[in-house]
């Protein structure tokens, strides 16, 4: 056998190698998927008693008190008088968070305050903290309420990491593997030559 089919066998015992080794990642690395999209390893989490929320707030002044959940494509956002606890109804409210502004719009259905400006989503999505200066305007009254609105990394971040990670593990193995196997098989000819030139 010549070192080119040397060659051609090695890279065909990787390929088959990796071929072998990204069903033992898919089912043995933490976040993994099942067929149907589940987690599996999401019994570890429900006996944890763990699960991800969705990022909320909470502030309130002498005036006002408020909570507001960051999610479904919008900051909600429920505002009270904070000495009788009475909804505040058709007010002016307006967020800042880092230089970026937005007004929320009243639902009259639902009695809140939603926040659906691309930009501001966009950076409250952000994983981090963000602090929140809500500027409410209720008849006569007004009042500033400092916020804080905590973002985690998602899981599927979390996984999208840990997938990347074990991709280039293997991949890393795999190469130094060929290449140590390619010197081998190089000095072994070199070798043989050599033999063969003498004799």
């Amino acid at each position: 056998m010549n070192f080119y089919k040397q060659y051609k066998a090695i890279v065909i015992a990787s390929v088959i190698s990796i071929g072998m080794t990204l069903p033992i990642l898919a089912t043995a690395s933490p976040g993994a998927h099942g067929p149907n999209g589940e987690h599996l390893d999401a019994a570890q989490t429900s006996q944890s008693g763990s699960k991800q929320t969705s990022p909320r707030i909470e502030a309130k002044s002498e005036l006002f008190e408020l909570v507001g959940n960051l999610g479904g494509g919008e900051l909600s956002i429920f505002i009270d008088r904070f000495a009788t606890n009475e909804p505040v109804l058709q007010a002016q409210v307006e967020v800042e968070s880092g230089g970026v502004k937005a007004q929320a719009k009243y639902h009259d259905d639902m009695g809140d305050y939603a926040v659906d400006d691309p930009a501001m989503l966009k950076k409250l999505s952000e994983p981090g903290e963000h602090p929140l200066v809500i500027t409410v305007l209720a008849g006569k009254d007004s009042d500033l309420l400092d916020a804080l609105l905590k973002v985690e990394v998602s899981q599927d971040d979390h996984d999208r990491g840990i997938h990347w990670e074990w991709w280039a593990l293997t991949a890393f193995v795999v190469l130094s593997l060929i290449t140590i196997a390619l010197v081998r098989l190089r000095r072994k000819q070199q070798s043989s030559f050599s033999l063969g030139g003498k004799a």
